[in-house]
């Protein structure tokens, strides 16, 4: 009654897809058994008999035993193969090999061939503005066929806030270093401490800036190679950026043009856009410390709007919180903290 089992597990909340799993089943061919009425029976029809070419017991062993002997431990089957044969001798073809070494768990990579792992980037905890900033890189197109126009854009993590921006002609790493010490000046922080992250391009590995940020402590952060996600803010803001409503449609005629779009855009997503990862206040409010008595103000406002009319709340009033803290590339299972004096209120 294995089709029945597979059936009960599913009603007690297991996945058709690990049920069948467990059962060298797969989930396709249940469903169309389950189409076609079938309740009871495993129908599968393998084979009767084992097939008169199978590997006996001492052949299996003798393929092992070359295939991690001294001489050939260090070579793929496609190489033992032909070793093998110069030496006038046949063992087995390369799939069969193959199939041995994947029947005991021997295919992957061992020692310094092992296969190198992508360990998650470092979590970096912003409790405050000015710890941790994010930048990147965006493309901005001329009216040129191919040529583009390169946006330097820094955000402060924990208010969302854009500290700095440049537009220039070509990307590279000492516009890059000019950028951020432009940032810096404009906070008014010499960057010692600050956490820098960035993504793997040549701008970001570039000698010029690694060497501005080693020269003013700031501190290099790396997302990894070719994952974005690992840089989320800076993402988000430049998907922010290019489906403004007023993002314009045709490309810029020239590079005034589009340093004159990026300010009136930097003007507006600083100090009037309600972002909603920080409370729906601006970035710059957030940024400068006014954005608790925002939220408290609003606490009022719907705490005398329900003491007015409680029958239109049924559950609690909006918090209006903030988040007291903003993590960068944290671990899957961690949990932004929100604020509990907020929450209190």
């Amino acid at each position: 009654m294995i089709v029945a089992s597979i059936f009960e597990a599913q009603r007690a909340g297991a996945r058709l897809e690990r049920a069948c799993a467990e059962l060298g089943l797969d989930a396709r061919t249940v469903q169309r058994w389950r189409r076609q009425g079938e309740q009871g029976e495993d129908r599968r029809h393998g084979p009767k008999s084992e097939p008169r070419n199978k590997l006996n017991r001492s052949e299996r062993r003798k393929v092992l035993e070359l295939a991690n002997s001294a001489e050939y431990r260090n070579l793929s089957p496609k190489q033992i193969v032909p070793k093998l044969a110069d030496s006038g001798c046949y063992v087995a073809s390369e799939s069969t090999f193959y199939r041995v070494l994947r029947d005991e768990g021997l295919l992957a990579h061992r020692g310094r061939a092992k296969a190198p792992t992508s360990k998650p980037p470092e979590e970096h905890v912003a409790t405050r503005p000015l710890e941790v900033w994010s930048w990147d890189i965006t493309y901005l197109r001329a009216e040129v066929v191919g040529k583009f126009y390169y946006l330097y854009l820094h955000e402060d993590v924990w208010s969302r806030k854009i500290v700095g921006w440049a537009v220039h002609e070509k990307e590279c790493t000492e516009l890059a270093a000019d950028a951020l010490g432009a940032a810096l000046r404009a906070e008014g922080i010499d960057g010692h401490g600050l956490v820098l992250h960035q993504d793997n391009g040549s701008p970001m590995k570039g000698a010029t800036l690694k060497a501005t940020m080693e020269r003013l402590g700031v501190i290099a952060s790396y997302s990894r190679p070719r994952v974005s996600d690992d840089n989320p803010y800076s993402e988000s803001l430049f998907r922010t950026l290019k489906y403004r409503p007023d993002y314009p449609r045709r490309p810029f005629a020239s590079l005034e043009e589009a340093r004159r779009w990026v300010a009136g855009f930097v003007a507006w997503y600083n100090h009037q856009h309600l972002h909603s990862g920080i409370g729906f206040v601006t970035p710059e409010e957030r940024h400068s410390g006014r954005a608790e008595a925002i939220l408290t103000a609003r606490r009022e406002v719907y705490a005398r709007a329900r003491r007015q009319n409680p029958e239109r709340w049924s559950g609690v009033v909006r918090a209006w919180n903030q988040p007291v803290e903003v993590r960068l590339n944290p671990p899957k299972a961690t949990k932004v903290v929100s604020n509990p004096q907020a929450a209190a209120a």
